[in-house]
């Protein structure tokens, strides 16, 4: 198998052995799994189209310049910002119900994701990765950054294509995909000749929003 002509920018050397997995924790990967949990509540949103109601945390939402952005624009705006761009005071993060934000003064937010769309970042990897079960906007970190990825996602139950095309990764090597609620599917991701493949789903409240284990080899 042949590198890709522009090899990951966070990979592991070989010299002196084979090539392994190495898999680093970045301090806060986890805080998300932990410190936000608490702030789920039940029922979603019943559409995208209007700002859904925040758990407190108004002033929070202002001062980062969300206050007029729905769950669905939050996610995409802070998904997509430069690492260097990404506010120091603010943990972002989402679960299969809702975006979840709180900042360092201790104010927290919390607004439901419309009842028929499920969130997933991906993060494909070549070497190195994270453990991570739902996705921080603000601090999750992969791999492959700012590369262009091919995707294919299929329904396990119909066979249909949910998603494919070419997709390039945010400067936190996370691709965002907004998928239907309610399905399980199998997705693939390729960079050049590496590929690989991983089983989603999109039914349950405690389902992942953050893919860090499709490793493409």
């Amino acid at each position: 198998m042949t590198n890709p002509s522009s090899p990951p920018r966070a990979r592991a050397s070989s010299r002196g052995g084979p090539r392994r997995r190495t898999v680093r924790l970045p301090r806060r990967s986890l805080l998300i799994g932990t410190g936000l949990l608490p702030l789920v509540i039940a029922g979603c949103g019943s559409n995208g189209s209007e700002t859904a109601s925040v758990t407190g945390g108004e002033k929070l939402l202002q001062e980062h310049g969300l206050a007029d952005a729905d769950p669905h624009e939050i996610i995409d705006q802070l998904e997509a910002l430069p690492v260097a761009e990404r506010p120091q005071n603010l943990i972002a993060s989402v679960t299969a119900t809702s975006v979840q934000l709180r900042d360092d003064a201790g104010r927290e937010a919390e607004l439901p994701l419309p009842e028929d769309q499920f969130y997933l970042s991906v993060a494909p990897f070549v070497e190195s990765t994270h453990e991570c079960a739902f996705h921080s906007l603000t601090t999750c970190r992969g791999e492959l950054r700012s590369r262009e990825i091919t995707v294919s996602m299929v329904d396990s139950g119909s066979g249909e294509t949910v998603e494919e095309g070419t997709r390039t990764t945010h400067d936190n090597g996370f691709v965002g995909l907004w998928l239907p609620r309610g399905i399980t599917a199998e997705l693939t991701c390729t960079l050049e000749d590496y590929t690989g493949t991983a089983s989603i789903s999109t039914q349950a409240e405690d389902d992942l929003t953050c893919l860090t284990s499709l490793q493409l080899t």
